[in-house]
């Protein structure tokens, strides 16, 4: 299962935009046109399956790739929940070698640890912090925690030198708070929960928060991944499109390369 990863270190980006691949859920691999590579959330095993709580969580989406060929010059987790840093997938990309650093908010760092990463190779972020990868930045953006048991959700917003913002914002719920920080930065792209379940934001929610940041596109995510916290996402479309915003949508093909340019 090495493919994607092969055409992902074969890319070629163009100067003044970023390449983007969806790995479902809200697994992203973010390419730059100096060539440096970061996973965001990779969610590669079947490890929320079975839930404690009774519900379907079963992958619905095949593997694009296996953890072991998962290659980066920075893994980034947006938090703890296992569907965003995966302990099945982070105990693999630990013993590969073949990511060089870890990035994640405080209470990723005990996932870390217990995966075997060793403490060298792991960093903490915040909001607001700005990490340095090569030609990239990572920005850490508010998100709003959607349960008591980690309270350190945030985003990411991804930039190179001067080319486009690309704002992955994580997990959270609706606040005034998280457009105001979209604002801060202005996007160009953005890429969002629309499914609802559990405090996300819903489709209209993330509607709403497009409306307000305005970014060229609107990438929908974390609807396709299991059967119990799900959300077509041509009802994100009908959202923006109600709001009249329609033109921003882009919807995510698993796998398939997507071109991030300025607005």
């Amino acid at each position: 299962m090495e493919a994607l990863m092969n055409e992902i270190r074969g890319t070629r980006v163009t100067t003044g935009t970023l390449a983007l691949w969806f790995l479902g859920q809200n697994g992203w691999m973010v390419k730059s046109p100096g060539g440096t590579i970061v996973a965001v959330d990779p969610y590669l095993s079947d490890s929320c399956n079975p839930s404690r709580r009774g519900l379907n969580m079963a992958r619905q989406v095949p593997l694009p790739m296996t953890p072991e060929v998962l290659e980066a010059d920075l893994l980034a987790c947006t938090h703890s929940h296992k569907d965003h840093a995966d302990p099945e997938t982070l105990c693999h990309c630990a013993r590969s070698g073949r990511i060089k650093r870890f990035l994640g908010p405080g209470d990723t760092q005990v996932v870390f640890e217990d995966a075997g990463i060793a403490e060298a190779d792991r960093e903490v972020t915040w909001p607001n912090l700005v990490t340095e990868v090569d030609d990239l930045s990572l920005t850490g953006t508010f998100a709003l925690p959607t349960d008591a048991g980690d309270l350190t959700h945030m985003g990411f917003m991804i930039q190179a030198e001067s080319g486009p913002k690309l704002w992955i914002t994580g997990d959270t719920a609706w606040c005034d708070l998280l457009a105001e920080a979209g604002l801060k930065h202005l996007p160009d792209a953005i890429c969002l929960p629309i499914n609802g379940g559990y405090a996300n934001l819903s489709h209209w929610e993330a509607a709403e928060l497009v409306r307000r940041v305005d970014p060229a596109v609107a990438i929908p995510c974390h609807w396709d991944m299991f059967a119990d916290n799900s959300c077509s996402p041509h009802m994100f479309e009908a959202s923006l499109t109600v709001k009249g915003m329609r033109d921003k949508y882009r919807p995510p093909v698993h796998g398939r390369k997507m071109v991030i340019e300025r607005g």
